[in-house]
């Protein structure tokens, strides 16, 4: 049976069984959605975020991209953020990174690959920052796997630093930022960093707000 086929049988066989559980369990679903989480990770077939937290349908509001990166020219990435904490009011945001990472790897090394180029220069970026730390490490899956932790860390400052979130925070105490890796090895989930409105922030990136 070709693969397509498969997951359309696993469909029907999903949708009857939610039915046997609960009758209205769709009709619910039309009503709308009003989930706690926003969750950035990684493109990856392996991390599905559902999967690994156990978390149901109308939990997560969710972006991936290659290397769960946040940066502010993104337009999809930033209308998901605006959309996820300004629309839906979520309370948290998740940055889930994950070990064994390959826009990571890619990032570590000197090979043309494309496009991806382009998108994983942020990384490469990160690793200059960081690179007294990096190259101390001697083995090559420890410095690949601290990169990631590191890259994760950036990109919840990155979310600190947006007007979006700090919106939110002008008005009441929330969203949380969380900094997660996951380690594909083992199944793991390392909450790595955490950032909340009253977290040290650069003043060159604290917007001002009208009180309305």
């Amino acid at each position: 049976m070709d693969r397509y086929k498969a997951l359309l049988r696993n469909n029907r066989a999903w949708v009857q069984g939610k039915l046997r559980m609960d009758d209205q369990y769709f009709k619910r679903q039309v009503a709308g959605q009003h989930p706690p989480f926003l969750w950035i990770g990684c493109a990856d077939s392996r991390v599905g975020p559902e999967e690994i937290t156990g978390a149901k349908a109308g939990d997560l509001f969710v972006h991936r991209n290659i290397a769960n990166i946040v940066t502010h020219s993104d337009l999809n990435l930033m209308s998901v953020l605006e959309y996820g904490v300004l629309t839906l009011r979520v309370d948290h945001i998740v940055v889930c990174g994950h070990t064994a990472c390959g826009g990571v790897q890619a990032a570590l090394g000197h090979r043309k690959l494309g496009i991806i180029d382009k998108w994983i220069r942020t990384i490469k970026d990160i690793y200059h920052d960081h690179r007294e730390e990096l190259e101390g490490i001697e083995d090559e899956n420890e410095r690949w796997n601290r990169l990631v932790e590191v890259n994760v860390r950036e990109q919840v400052m990155n979310l600190a630093k947006t007007s979006f979130v700090q919106r939110r925070w002008h008005d009441g105490d929330f969203p949380v930022l969380h900094g997660w890796v996951y380690h594909v090895e083992d199944g793991r989930l390392e909450d790595v960093t955490r950032h909340a409105k009253d977290d040290p922030l650069d003043p060159i990136y604290r917007y001002e707000f009208d009180d309305e």
